[in-house]
């Protein structure tokens, strides 16, 4: 038999080298070719025994990314689904009844599929860098492991540790796979085939869990899936998001078989793979998908970035440009008002690299306090987020324009003014665009990139190249008021904030919203964001005589600003918000507030603020947080018109 996405090798040892490198894509996924390709080497293994099997791959971007999410959204049946996941069970119970020892040689992403794969061989080894990464995302898109990955993770590592993975979709690089029991080694990739070389010859004794856990997996099984329900009851409702409960009821009724569940049970698979919320966080991997595209058409590689303004987002841009291995250099008026940027800095880098102090070491090197500017000289990209002034702005970036070199790219984190007032004192106006990040920095994914009618197509490429060199997710935007994230979270917060004025409390307009599916209610984001900050925008959108709600105007006049101050429309002890318990929610109350956020978002699409709606949804998923499971706020209005 001959192979199209792998090859099979022999060596001298007789251990057999089995390499996927899937033909015509970048990563590799299981789909069917690849998965019958796979059962014909395990065919011809059974012929001719080796001494062991190595299954590597062959691309440069990981080990497998999971399964091709194309194939999901084929599915038309409950037969398709049970077909789909039946061909995975077996073809991995195959794997893992090998009468030869075998090995997955894990290097860079480990997925989904993938990584269920590796579960099903004897051993694993981890390769040492940092792209390597172990994860079961599949709760993640509404789905849940179905190839054996909720049967062998938890006889594995334990209960309590594989059901964390299973049921939040978190991921473990290389070190801490190892430490958790998931890899049986870890190794640097100068020796990672000898490694894999010498541990199937040497055959060691597989990693065995201590009595507890084994009980634990076993008949105490149901006191773990009951812990675990209550603590997901927390964070997610079963209307919306029913995969971690059927995971849990999966493995805890049986044996992380999903085959054996009855197609009736809510917890099937034929249910759990057509439900809306599956096909709408599906949807929402592609449009992120999308979003990753961008800027892969420019080879633009930053190396030295400068950041003028080291308040809260300035500096935490500039900790994450140094965390992705770019030189920093970060402006303001004295070291004293750097000071407290790079002491955050610190403590990111060493949560960041927890047990590798050398990295973090290395991390905040590269974070170098600049008062005077020198950096704008030398820089790559360089970033201004001071106070949101406009003299102010177009001040520095008349000055900037003579000192920094011809091909630096120019950009702005302002929030709330348009980009061309503040280029239009250029000589190069088409130099400048917006790149406006979220707070707080290191937990938001989107960055708008914001063009105007002179931003040149390079620029606007070459920003999106940098957006992905941090990892983030870059949505194209039009200079508009607000842009789109802005645009639609302001109408929503100030309809809720008018809910406030009409004597609803606090707590029940953000029981409501939560229970639509926000992650945050509206309330609370306002007191995260700052009430200074939500006056400053809704002028912005709304213009300077635009009545403001009454009960945010008395609190910013009061001093009472939110959670930087420990009070605003809620206390803040220790920074952590302080809450009554919420009243009796009105029945149409989240309907109205979302009202506008989603005719605002229609608005933007309307005016060409973005291309098209999938890019709103995108955005404001990514950027708001709206309810993933809804599959975006066109999305939700489409679906509710097909459900009337």
């Amino acid at each position: 038999m001959t192979f199209k996405h792998w090859t099979l090798d022999r060596d001298a040892e007789g251990i057999a080298w089995a390499t996927l490198d899937e033909a015509g894509a970048s990563a590799n996924t299981l789909g069917l070719a690849v998965m019958e390709e796979l059962a014909g080497i395990l065919d011809q293994l059974a012929l001719r025994p080796p001494s062991g099997l190595v299954i590597r791959s062959g691309k440069a971007a990981g080990f497998i990314a999971g399964a091709n999410i194309e194939e999901f959204t084929r599915i038309d049946s409950a037969e398709a689904a049970r077909a789909l996941v039946q061909r995975g069970w077996t073809l991995f119970g195959r794997l893992a009844a090998a009468d030869y020892p075998t090995l997955a040689l894990i290097r860079g992403h480990c997925l989904g599929g993938g990584l269920e794969l590796a579960l099903a061989c004897r051993y694993r080894i981890t390769v040492d860098e940092p792209g390597t990464r172990l994860a079961l995302p599949e709760v993640m898109l509404g789905i849940y492991p179905a190839w054996g990955g909720m049967l062998r993770l938890p006889q594995l590592i334990g209960p309590a540790a594989a059901l964390d993975l299973m049921l939040t979709g978190k991921g473990v690089d290389a070190v801490k796979a190892r430490r958790l029991g998931l890899a049986d080694d870890c190794v640097p990739p100068r020796v990672m085939d000898n490694a894999a070389r010498v541990m199937l010859l040497s055959r060691p004794a597989p990693r065995r869990l201590p009595l507890l856990q084994r009980l634990l997996n076993g008949p105490l099984r149901g006191i773990v899936a009951g812990k675990a329900r209550k603590q997901v009851a927390v964070k997610a409702r079963p209307e919306h998001y029913p995969a971690p409960y059927a995971i849990l009821d999966v493995w805890a009724n049986h044996g992380g078989n999903a085959l054996a569940v009855p197609v009736a049970s809510p917890s099937s698979l034929e249910s759990i793979l057509r439900s809306p919320t599956a096909r709408n966080l599906i949807r929402v991997f592609f449009l992120q998908e999308r979003l990753k595209a961008f800027g892969k058409d420019a080879d633009f590689k930053p190396r030295r970035v400068h950041v003028i303004g080291a308040g809260v987002m300035g500096g935490d841009i500039a900790a994450e440009c140094a965390l992705r291995g770019m030189i920093v250099t970060i402006q303001d008026q004295s070291v004293e008002r750097i000071a407290p940027a790079v002491a955050r800095a610190a403590k990111r880098f060493e949560r960041k690299f927890r047990g590798k102090p050398r990295e973090a070491r290395f991390a905040l090197d590269r974070l170098i306090p600049d008062p005077a500017g020198h950096g704008v000289a030398r820089a790559d990209v360089i970033i201004e987020a001071i106070f949101e002034n406009l003299e102010a702005k177009r001040a520095l970036f008349a000055d900037i324009e003579r000192r920094a070199r011809p091909d630096a790219l120019l950009a702005s984190n302002t929030s709330s003014l348009r980009i061309a007032d503040i280029a239009d004192v250029l000589a190069n106006p088409g130099r400048l665009v917006g790149i406006h990040f979220f707070n707080p920095v290191a937990v938001m994914p989107l960055v708008e990139v914001v063009r105007t009618r002179c931003t040149s197509d390079e620029v606007a490429r070459h920003t999106a190249a940098f957006v992905r060199r941090l990892d983030k997710l870059p949505l194209p935007v039009q200079d508009a008021p607000g842009f789109l994230v802005n645009a639609v979270l302001g109408p929503y917060m100030y309809e809720a904030l008018r809910c406030v004025d009409e004597g609803l409390a606090p707590e029940t307009i953000d029981a409501a919203l939560t229970a639509f599916g926000m992650p945050m209610g509206p309330i609370e984001l306002v007191d995260t964001v700052g009430l200074d900050i939500a006056v400053a925008a809704g002028k912005a959108l709304a213009g300077a005589n635009a009545e403001l709600p009454r009960a945010l105007a008395e609190r910013v006049a009061d001093g009472r600003l939110g959670k930087k101050t420990g009070q605003g429309f809620y206390a803040w002890p220790g920074g952590k918000v302080s809450k009554p318990a919420a009243g009796a929610v009105p029945a149409d109350l989240a309907a109205r507030i979302v009202a506008p956020l989603l005719a605002a978002s229609q608005a933007c699409v309307s005016g060409g603020v973005v291309a098209d709606a999938d890019l709103a949804d995108a955005g404001v998923i990514f950027g708001t947080g709206f309810a993933p499971f809804t599959g975006g706020p066109l999305n939700f209005v489409r679906s509710s018109r097909a459900a009337d």
